[in-house]
């Protein structure tokens, strides 16, 4: 548990005032309003719940737990780019708003269909069956949920959060890849620059040129290949990667889960940058773009690999919509419900 100097706990060990993630920070405060939630329907029963109640308000306490630790746990890099402390608190938070829902008393029972029911719009296909049935009964019902509709209901809620779950994984899986995409693009760009300082004649001569057969050739710093000649480039095409990614964040949503998609989206363009810049330069010095077999002199070589540097965002554009699609398929309280597709007979 976190030290007692920078938290505050209550009789439920429920955390407050403790400076971590936003995501703690809204689990903590779920758990403790599902803790909160639990308790008043016990003080509503002051002879005690029945025996099949008394187990299921227990299985809601063990949730909650380890709603509690999951999200409490000391994080390392493994644990966050599995996704499993988050995925363990947010499973643990909804199988107990289901079971709550069990236990909520008669009276207190109409008023919570509309709740579901928006659960299942976000989450659940508009074919649903469960959907469609508990959207049918409450509106003939006035919207009220009632004791004969409970297990729909539940099963409903729970299969919309299970739904849930499914995109926030499709969310981290993406974050995942886009991880290792921009850790393998960065270790290869480092083993060119490596390579350069090491053997200079065999890799950044493909960067130099010769336009004249009589004058000695023009690299990117001065006329001898040398490993400085290689990162200039790589640098110049990362700088321009990181102008363009500026430039581009008019286009990038932000997202309320756990996971950093949109910034992985802005890093993976710094090393394609300079990846970019460097085959760019080898494409021109191999003849493959006609009229460009060679460059002039050095401020020509550089312009040219900022050019590379800036186009690589016609590729990682279309890795930003991928990643847009993900973020929209991760629907949350705050996003509008699943839009129903009209026919073709009630289109103007």
């Amino acid at each position: 548990m976190p030290s007692a100097s920078n938290t505050v706990l209550d009789a439920d060990n429920d955390v407050a005032g403790y400076g971590r993630s936003s995501w703690w920070q809204r689990a903590v405060a779920h758990i403790a309003e599902l803790q909160c939630q639990l308790n008043r329907i016990k003080s509503l029963n002051p002879k005690g719940l029945a025996p099949h109640e008394e187990e299921i308000a227990a299985k809601i306490e063990t949730h909650l737990n380890a709603a509690r630790q999951a999200a409490d746990r000391k994080k390392n890099p493994w644990s966050m780019i599995s996704g499993a402390d988050i995925d363990r608190a947010f499973a643990n938070i909804h199988r107990a708003e289901t079971k709550i829902l069990r236990l909520t008393p008669k009276a207190e029972l109409g008023e919570l269909g509309p709740l579901v029911l928006a659960n299942a719009r976000q989450h659940l296909g508009e074919e649903d069956p469960r959907r469609i049935k508990l959207e049918k009964e409450l509106r003939s019902n006035g919207h009220r949920l009632t004791e004969e509709m409970r297990e729909l209901a539940v099963t409903t809620l729970l299969a919309a959060q299970t739904a849930e779950e499914k995109e926030r994984a499709r969310a981290r899986s993406f974050r995942n890849i886009l991880l290792v995409s921009v850790m393998a693009t960065t270790v290869i760009a480092g083993v060119f620059i490596l390579w350069a300082f090491l053997s200079p004649s065999s890799i950044v001569s493909n960067i130099c040129f010769t336009p004249d057969p009589t004058k000695p050739q023009v690299c990117p710093i001065g006329s001898t290949e040398t490993g400085q000649d290689m990162l200039i480039v790589m640098a110049f095409g990362s700088a321009a990667a990181a102008f363009a990614a500026a430039v581009s964040l008019k286009g990038i949503q932000g997202t309320s889960t756990p996971y950093s998609v949109p910034l992985m989206l802005v890093l993976l363009r710094i090393p394609v940058g300079a990846l970019a810049a460097l085959m760019g330069l080898v494409l021109i010095h191999g003849g493959f773009i006609p009229g460009l077999s060679n460059l002039d002199s050095a401020p020509q070589i550089v312009a040219w690999a900022i050019l590379f540097g800036i186009l690589q965002e016609s590729v990682t554009r279309l890795v930003d919509r991928q990643g847009k699609d993900v973020l929209n398929n991760v629907r949350g309280a705050e996003r509008e419900f699943q839009k129903v597709s009209r026919k073709k007979s009630d289109a103007p």
